[in-house]
């Protein structure tokens, strides 16, 4: 399949946006990358896609811009700041932003969207690296329903699963946050008891290969326990991730009145993790934090 008249703009190539990209190259789109990263640019361009070195070069004439970026500070600054993608995008184009970032965020950055007659998607993403080079991701989206209709090649082409769960933004964002504060507890937790496994002196890798056929197994028990049996925190998703997106629960719970103790204990391991030096790491080295802490040793230690 090609899409001759269709530019898509890809803002953020790292682990997510990589993977988004190169899955629109694939099916034929014209796709435009930008990062911070000269390297990630030279790989995608390495690739057959095309670079820019702003947002707003990259936006140039695009139909579609993802923003792949890690928060709403990024968000904001490569749609709407000085080198901003929206400035030149095509009339009528539309952004599918897939920042987590809260749901009063997403709500402000709709308004000031469709305000430059631009359509705006509220566009979490979830999966992992994996998934997005594949093209399977699941989307938690919402936005007005033509804007769905607008881009729906687009999100075939990137997601397994499109979740259209309102005709505004923020919805979306408030689905992603439910996810990352269990996907942040179950991290915690695997942690923890894969660490506590140590502490006892069983052999880690034979605890990881039984629990994973049992009932206190969980995704993130099985996909991140591997990184800590291999020494390897390489940030396929660093701490700092986890100390923003339970920042957001901890900031929507206390608006709400509304208790939160197992993410807010959660969320102060990852903070102490990133105290440790380990804020850019893979979220994994939860684990080691608490082997410092303790003593132990694990492999690549």
């Amino acid at each position: 399949m090609t899409q001759p008249d269709r530019t898509v703009c890809v803002i953020g190539l790292g682990s997510m946006g990589m993977g988004i990209a190169a899955s629109l190259l694939r099916s034929g789109f014209d796709v435009v990358g930008c990062d911070v990263s000269a390297d990630a640019m030279a790989h995608f361009a390495q690739h057959g896609g095309r670079i820019a070195d702003t947002p707003a070069e990259a936006g140039r004439g695009a139909h579609v811009v993802i923003s792949v970026v890690v928060n709403a500070a990024q968000t904001e600054a490569v749609l709407f700041g000085d080198t901003g993608a929206l400035s030149g995008m095509a009339r009528g184009g539309t952004i599918l932003s897939c920042a987590t970032v809260s749901p009063d965020a997403a709500r402000s950055f709709e308004a000031r969207t469709q305000a430059l007659g631009l359509s705006y998607i509220d566009a979490p993403i979830s999966g992992g690296a994996t998934r997005a080079a594949a093209g399977e991701l699941t989307i938690m989206a919402s936005g007005a329903p033509q804007a769905f209709d607008d881009v729906r090649d687009v999100l075939d082409c990137i997601a397994a699963k499109v979740y259209e769960l309102g005709d505004t933004a923020g919805i979306g964002a408030a689905f992603k946050i439910v996810n990352q504060l269990l996907a942040g507890v179950h991290i915690a937790a695997a942690c923890e008891a894969i660490t506590f496994a140590k502490a006892m002196d069983l052999d880690i890798a034979r605890v990881y290969e039984v629990i994973s056929a049992s009932a206190g197994n969980s995704w993130m028990f099985e996909n991140r326990v591997p990184h800590i049996l291999e020494g390897d925190y390489s940030p396929r998703s660093a701490v700092d991730i986890f100390t923003k997106d339970l920042g957001i629960v901890s900031d929507i719970a206390r608006g709400l009145k509304f208790p939160t103790p197992v993410a807010s204990t959660a969320l102060q391991m990852f903070v102490m993790t990133a105290a440790a030096g380990m804020g850019r790491d893979d979220d994994a080295s939860v684990a080691r934090m608490i082997a410092q802490l303790t003593g132990l040793d694990l492999p690549g230690a």
